[in-house]
């Protein structure tokens, strides 16, 4: 019978990190399935990078818990073989050769499938003798892609990959990493403060702000129980939370299944992740 934790990708319990006086996350629990496509959405400065940075054990936390396939973050070698990470900047050697940094990876990585970069890096339209410091934006991208997955990890992690791209070089590389985590059979962790992208790519959601978790499921299982409610009345059904708006108000979004004495509208996953930020940011503001 495997360990419950090894059946998630992510455990957190009472996880916590500062730096100075400032508490980028703060007791944050989290229990995030495998096999899915995580997005993780907040504002600028909610702790985005650094729980991910501490989920490929680039920081240690100051206190709680964090397991990552099961394991401590970063904790040894074969751990490291399990997860493929790409940072904001998805940086590459700008010296180096396309076919340089295949080869390099082909060293540092016991796994290296040497079949599925050549084949990934001809798809996107790479050359081999192509030196990394004269490509795209979105080349460099796919390129930092290609690294990560040709690892063949467990989980793939990226922190904001696509900010600095055009339209088109963003879908590209969504598309990619989509096809990578179903070739893989691998779990992915995709930061972006690009919601249209969490909508198009994840069918799980995170939602920090103000150093918390505000809200954490499957994306079908939060679209089924948010709702916005048209000329709602001034008293809600038990069960019924207000996440944005006011009861009484023209338009609120509510979470909740009860039976409801006025129209209601579905919501679309920006709406909901926008609405769980808003009230975090307003909360944050009326503690000053």
């Amino acid at each position: 019978m495997p360990n419950a934790d090894d059946l998630l990708v992510l455990k957190a319990l009472g996880l916590t990190k500062k730096y100075g006086r400032r508490t980028a996350l703060e007791h944050v629990d989290l229990a995030v399935p495998a096999g899915r496509v995580i997005g993780l959405v907040g504002p600028n400065g909610a702790g985005k990078s650094t729980l991910l940075h501490l989920a490929t054990g680039l920081i240690e936390p100051t206190s709680g818990l964090l397991r990552v396939l099961g394991s401590r973050a970063a904790a040894d070698a074969s751990h490291l073989a399990r997860v493929g990470f790409v940072a904001q900047d998805t940086p590459v050697y700008k010296s180096f050769t396309v076919e340089e940094h295949l080869r390099m990876g082909a060293r540092l990585n016991p796994s290296w499938d040497s079949g599925l970069a050549e084949r990934r890096v001809r798809q996107v339209g790479l050359r081999l003798d192509q030196k990394a410091g004269g490509l795209s934006g979105g080349q460099r991208a796919q390129l930092a892609l290609t690294i990560a997955a040709a690892k063949r990890p467990e989980l793939l992690i990226f922190d904001e990959p696509a900010a600095a791209l055009d339209p088109l070089a963003r879908h590209g590389f969504l598309e990619n990493l989509l096809e990578f985590v179903a070739e893989l059979g691998a779990s992915a962790v995709l930061s972006s403060h690009l919601l249209g992208d969490i909508s198009r790519a994840c069918d799980y959601l995170i939602v920090l702000c103000g150093a918390k978790v505000q809200v954490a499921d499957g994306v079908k299982e939060l679209l089924d129980v948010h709702h916005r409610l048209v000329d709602p009345p001034e008293r809600l059904p038990l069960g019924v939370e207000v996440i944005q708006g006011e009861p009484g108000g023209r338009r609120v979004i509510v979470r909740g299944t009860a039976v409801l004495p006025c129209p209601v509208e579905p919501v679309t996953l920006e709406e909901l992740a926008l609405a769980y930020m808003t009230r975090a940011l307003g909360a944050s503001e009326g503690r000053r």
